[in-house]
């Protein structure tokens, strides 16, 4: 789906579950926020604040939520898209991510209640919702410190300059070496999965095993398929 065409879909009135099948198997639930939920089996929660709405009422409706999913399994992983930051200033988005995290914060000290946040700055039109979503994936992970080190090795002989491990589908990357991410990189590497595919599906039936894109200014994008 195009992010053009998110602006047509209906608002969420019942849960949505959706199974993702990739090097780890998951299952997403959409939600409305007015539906109570047994959160013992949740590894993840993600609540999606509009930052270009007015977002008050939608932080008090958080609250009993999070409060809710807390007490029933503390290990969650609690993740707030501060979401729409497409056309803001970055003064705007520090605000606006200031102003929600004080007033959850607040909310949660008056309660008595000391929950770990993570916050992430999405939008639709950019690759900040891949990244976000890679963020929360690799927290499911156990192995992941052990691929990060094989991707230090990986890096360190090859000469390799950043290496991702990718889920070709959603664009979810479940493993980088320790070297910083770099924004531009990662939208690369993006951009050639979708490339390669389009290719693939009109000019063959099956997946990709390997690719290579030279770009004009010198750097070369490496694609291998290591599962199917």
């Amino acid at each position: 789906m195009q992010a053009n065409e998110t602006l047509y879909l209906e608002q969420t009135l019942k849960i949505h579950k959706i199974n993702i099948s990739s090097f780890i198997d998951f299952q997403v639930w959409d939600c409305p926020d007015s539906i109570e939920l047994d959160f013992f089996t949740t590894n993840s929660l993600v609540y999606i604040v509009d930052a270009q709405d007015d977002y008050i009422e939608s932080l008090h409706k958080l609250i009993p939520i999070l409060l809710n999913a807390y007490s029933q399994n503390p290990k969650i992983s609690f993740e707030i898209f501060i979401h729409k930051v497409d056309g803001l200033s970055d003064d705007d988005k520090i605000d606006i991510q200031r102003d929600v995290f004080q007033r959850i914060n607040d909310e949660l000290i008056d309660n008595e209640k000391q929950i770990n946040l993570s916050f992430h700055q999405t939008s639709i039109y950019d690759h900040s919702i891949f990244e976000a979503f890679s963020k929360i994936v690799q927290k499911l992970i156990t192995e992941l410190p052990a691929l990060e080190n094989l991707l230090n090795m990986f890096c360190s002989n090859s000469g390799i300059e950043k290496a991702f491990i990718f889920d070709l589908n959603s664009k979810i990357y479940i493993a980088t070496d320790s070297s910083p991410v770099d924004m531009q990189s990662y939208e690369l590497c993006s951009d050639m999965i979708d490339v390669i595919l389009d290719m693939t599906f009109i000019y063959s039936n099956e997946n990709p095993l390997n690719s290579i894109i030279h770009l004009d200014n010198g750097m070369l994008l490496y694609l291998y398929t290591i599962n199917e």
